[in-house]
This record gives structure tokens, sequence and C-alpha cells, in this order.
């Protein structure tokens, strides 16, 4: 009797299919970021913001006056790069 209690427990446990039927997990797969990365990703966000309010406050002479008006794609740029870090983040 304890034998067919034992199967019955063994079948239970089983998919349907006989096999596991979890996804396998391949390399990398939901590893966690690095220490660095949420320091650099909001640091580069704040960079670029900062940039472009520097550019406006101070009547387009700073962050660097040869740019002119290209420092607002600078700034835009290095937000972006922020930007595209959060795509990453785990």
């Amino acid at each position: 009797m304890a034998r067919s209690n034992d199967r019955s427990k063994s079948v239970a446990a089983t998919p349907i299919g006989g096999a596991d039927q979890r996804p396998e997990k391949r390399a990398g797969d939901d590893a966690p970021n690095p220490v660095w990365f949420k320091p650099i990703m909001f640091g580069l966000m704040l960079v670029g913001l900062a940039w472009i309010i520097v550019f406006y406050v101070s009547g387009t002479t700073l962050p660097i006056q040869q740019l002119g008006d290209g420092n607002i794609l600078v700034g835009f740029g290095i937000l972006f790069l922020g930007f595209l870090m959060t795509t990453r983040w785990r």
C-alpha cells in the first residue's frame, strides 16, 4: 500500500508532458546590474539636464560658447544616453 502512495505522489508532481516544461534560463537573463550602473545612468540624465539649464540661464554663452545652439544637442545627447541605459536596468 505504501508503494502506491509513493507512486501517485511522483506522478502528481510531474507536469502532463512528463518533463519539466519551465523555460531554460540563458546566461545573463535577469542578472543584476553592476553597482556603478544606476549612478552612471542617473548621473548622465542629471548632467544632460544641467547642461541645457546652464545654456539657457547663461544667455547662451556657457557651457561651450563656440557651439552656440549646438549646446542643446550636446545636452540632449547626454540625457539620451542616460535614458538608453534605463532599458537595461534590472
